[in-house]
């Protein structure tokens, strides 16, 4: 696997983009944009760029021979040895670019698992990167290691005339097979833990959303939750979870989950399965989207696409349009135009919350029963069940009893509805 250099030791390339009329919107091209931010989120410096109309796929450049012999003078005039292209290569389109060159040629999917290799901090994330860098990887390996092609016989192979390639590839697969392996037991961890937060009936809201759209920042004001804040891509890869306390009384549990991208590889929905049952297992989803990006709908909808993908496209959710803080009142009036029935918030300052709330409990399934309750002091535990699972919107205090206006859940029904108030408070 070939590695972009780390932030403390950036390498210039050379970025090749398309000017599709699917990557054009507001007379900009968002993908070679999103490219060059993939590029200083992994560490590379952009010094020069080759973009590129193409009417068709070559088999042997992708770009063409003409705008591989661009490449290869913007490569010499400016020394690079780095090429990044947006979009994804065959394996042989990239070694012949590579010998053209002179240069390490990485396309959109293996910039974005290098990314991904820096982000990763738990467990899971680690086995999920490895396992999709080496299924990347596999079909690469007779151009990467070019050396293999030796034969030799030997302990532990299949017999005299094995190429060294074959042996490599078969290690590969094994290595794959280990790592499904390992991520089932990850899987089975989780399910023991989403279990004991459902046995406490506190919905469970995952956030979803484009990369950079402030899901981690909203996660932080929240739940004041220690996560990593960055305007860069991908900031966030391990799935992180806190319980949120609303005004009104309310709790949630907001688990934050990694960002989408447009393009977004099938492999790599595939090996981020363990972080993406998130989603499958939340009561309701919260897409966070950037109200300011000009690519907006194109963002909404690759969203929808992994969303799709992953079979949770069905489920409840509440589009929340963030960053509002940054439009002007037209701005805003025409964003709720095109998007009546989502909320305007933001993340950082905490603007729109109340809104947010409220179609939030509109759109969770109906768990829990709004009871007011009069409990006599000497069954004031229940009082203290009902804020450990249920959700209290007051408590009041009287003098032989606790007044209490709460969402009881389902297990506790038959044991308060003895003690309703007969009227309400």
């Amino acid at each position: 696997m070939y590695d972009v250099p780390r932030h403390d030791a950036p390498e210039s390339a050379c970025l090749v983009g398309f000017d599709l009329p699917s990557n054009i919107i507001a007379d900009q091209n968002v993908s070679f944009a999103e490219l060059t931010a993939l590029a200083l989120t992994a560490g590379a410096r952009p010094v020069a760029q080759l973009i590129c109309k193409r009417a068709a796929i070559h088999p042997a450049y992708y770009i063409g021979k003409g705008k591989a012999e661009e490449l290869v003078k913007l490569c010499h005039d400016h020394d690079l040895h780095l090429v990044l292209v947006d979009h994804d290569l065959a394996p042989g389109q990239a070694r012949n670019l590579e010998q053209m060159t002179n240069a390490k040629i990485i396309d959109r999917t293996g910039l974005i698992l290098q990314i991904f290799a820096q982000r990763a901090r738990s467990r899971a994330g680690k086995l999920q990167v490895e396992l999709a860098q080496l299924e990347y990887l596999l079909p690469r390996l007779t151009h990467l290691w070019s050396h293999f092609s030796r034969q030799y016989g030997g302990l532990g192979t299949r017999g005299p005339g094995e190429t060294q390639l074959e042996v490599d590839r078969r290690r590969v697969q094994l290595r794959i097979r280990r790592l499904h392996e390992q991520l089932e037991s990850v899987r089975k961890q989780h399910a023991v833990q989403r279990i004991r937060r459902q046995r406490a009936d506190i919905p469970l809201v995952a956030l979803v959303g484009y990369t950079n759209a402030g899901k981690s920042t909203l996660l932080h004001t929240l739940t004041d939750a220690d996560v990593l804040i960055e305007d860069k891509l991908f900031a966030t890869l391990d799935p992180t979870s806190r319980i949120c306390q609303c005004p009104t009384g309310e709790r949630y549990i907001f688990t934050d989950t990694v960002g989408f991208i447009r393009n977004l590889p099938h492999g790599l929905v595939a090996a981020f399965k363990a972080t993406l049952e998130e989603t499958e297992r939340a009561d309701v989803l919260l897409h966070i989207a950037d109200g300011t990006a000009i690519d907006l709908a194109s963002q909404i909808a690759a969203v929808d696409v992994v969303l799709r993908e992953i079979g949770v496209d069905q489920k409840p959710t509440v589009l929340a349009l963030n960053k509002v803080d940054k439009l002007s009142h037209h701005e805003r009036r025409e964003l709720h135009d095109v998007y009546p029935e989502a909320a305007m918030i933001s993340a950082q300052y905490g603007y729109g919350f109340n809104d947010l709330f409220g179609k939030l409990r509109a759109r969770l399934p109906a768990t829990m029963t709004r009871l007011q309750l009069r409990i006599p002091f000497q069954k004031s535990l229940l009082v203290s069940q009902l804020y450990e699972h249920g959700e209290v919107v007051t408590a009041q205090y009287a003098e032989d009893a606790v007044l209490v206006d709460a969402y009881v859940p389902e297990h506790m029904l038959a044991e308060v509805r003895r003690y309703r108030a007969k009227e309400p408070q």
